[in-house]
This record gives C-alpha cells, sequence and structure tokens, in this order.
C-alpha cells in the first residue's frame, strides 16, 4: 500500500523559505517520479515539480522556477520542496504525489497516490 506524508507546512511573510518534505512508502511497482502540486482555495491543483526516479535536476512550473529546488533522498524514500522568496500567490495546500504513467510532467493525469497535503500561507 502507497503512503505519502508531506510535512513542513506553515505561515511566513512573503520573501521568507520553507521546506516541505514527502515520506513515501510502498513504492513497490515501477515509477517515474516525485512531484509537487498545490491547490488555491477555488482553483484547480497545479503542477509545481517533479524529479525522476533516478534523481537530476527536476523540472519546474514557470511559477516558481528559480525560487523553488525538489529534491530527493532514496534512502530515506523522501522528497523535498525547498521554496525560497515565497509569495503570497504561494499560497496554497500543496500534495506530492507519485507519477505512474509515461507523459508530460505538469499533466495531472498521469499521477496516482497523493499525499493528505500540506498547508502553506504566505503574508504579505
Amino acid at each position: 500500500q502507497v503512503q505519502l506524508a508531506e510535512s513542513g507546512g506553515g505561515s511566513v511573510q512573503a520573501g521568507g523559505s520553507l521546506r516541505l518534505s514527502c515520506a513515501a512508502s510502498g513504492l513497490t511497482f515501477s515509477w517515474y517520479g516525485l512531484g509537487w502540486f498545490r491547490q488555491a482555495p477555488g482553483k484547480e491543483r497545479d503542477f509545481v515539480a517533479v524529479v525522476s526516479w533516478t534523481g537530476g535536476s527536476g523540472d519546474y512550473s514557470d511559477s516558481v522556477k528559480g525560487r523553488f529546488t525538489i529534491s530527493k533522498d532514496n534512502r530515506k524514500n523522501t522528497v523535498y520542496l525547498q521554496m525560497n522568496n515565497l509569495k503570497p500567490e504561494d499560497t496554497a495546500v500543496y500534495y506530492c504525489a507519485v507519477k505512474t504513467k509515461v507523459g508530460r510532467n505538469y499533466n495531472i493525469a498521469v499521477y496516482d497516490y497523493w499525499g493528505q497535503g500540506t498547508q502553506v500561507i504566505v503574508s504579505t
């Protein structure tokens, strides 16, 4: 059974930083990557970043490129999202997910197994 547990959310002022963590368990099948999405109130869940199972620099949405960094610790089966220079528009619930299908990284349909989410609030 796949389980994803996010942590690290909170409230921060604009310009501040947070690091989100997502501990994964039960990944006994082939998967392509671990990603982060976010959902603001009244909006759709949008792609933020993904890192492939082999590691590497990751892929990012344009809105976070240069400010967020995704990384993965294979020994701990944990993916991280370092968020710097946070803006009020980054306020959302952040979810991690497993990319299980071939396809565009920003396509939510290629992801399965979602965590419960962690709230990030950025104030002015």
